[in-house]
């Protein structure tokens, strides 16, 4: 993807607009603006750099602050017009302090995020956390986590109980998150394999 491919005769200022996703939760963190000069180098650097209007010069989302976007993926839109960046934030993405600029509910997305808790986990193996002792005892006591979670799943949904229903679906989550991620498969993985299947 080259700069000059966007149509930016569409542009005000001939500045591209930015919006910016978190890759995990999907959450919208904020809008900004590229020139030339600030795409390039967010492709360059991995991480995301604006064109501040205000100040009318470059600007790092984090230089000061160091809350970093780091870029994961970008996309232009249907009319080459728009860019959107998924990136994963370091810290609070507004300058309130708040994850992101836009006040949308916190929870949304909440799956993916615990998905990356989980990641850190196993990339870090922290002493006296449940899902190291997890992750040590590897595939065949995960998987078993799995098939009992489902077991008490079924148990709650037969009796009609919705609020253990409730519960115990939240452990066969959490648990088969644990195992996609001990077997190096992520939620972007199932949902391909689901888009397929729709199709």
């Amino acid at each position: 993807m080259k700069f000059e491919d966007f149509n930016l005769s569409k542009c005000a200022d001939g500045l591209l607009p930015v919006i910016v996703q978190d890759a995990t939760t999907l959450k919208v963190l904020m809008l900004g603006y590229m020139n030339a000069e600030a795409f390039e180098k967010t492709s360059a650097e991995g991480r995301v750099t604006f064109w501040s209007r205000t100040r009318g010069e470059l600007w790092t989302k984090g230089e000061t602050s160091g809350n970093f976007l780091y870029v994961k993926e970008m996309y232009a839109d249907c009319d080459a017009d728009t860019l959107l960046i998924k990136a994963d934030p370091v810290g609070p993405t507004c300058h309130r302090g708040t994850t992101a600029c836009f006040d949308t509910p916190e929870d949304e997305g909440f799956i993916r995020e615990l998905g990356k808790v989980i990641r850190g986990r196993h990339e870090q193996m922290p002493e006296g956390s449940y899902t190291t002792k997890l992750f040590l005892k590897g595939a065949p006591e995960i998987a078993k986590k799995v098939g009992e979670e489902c077991t008490e799943c079924i148990i709650e949904s037969i009796a009609g109980n919705r609020d253990r229903f409730i519960y115990e679906a939240s452990d066969v989550i959490y648990h088969l998150l644990v195992l996609m991620e001990h077997m190096g498969c992520s939620i972007a993985d199932i949902e391909k394999e689901l888009a397929l299947r729709h199709r």
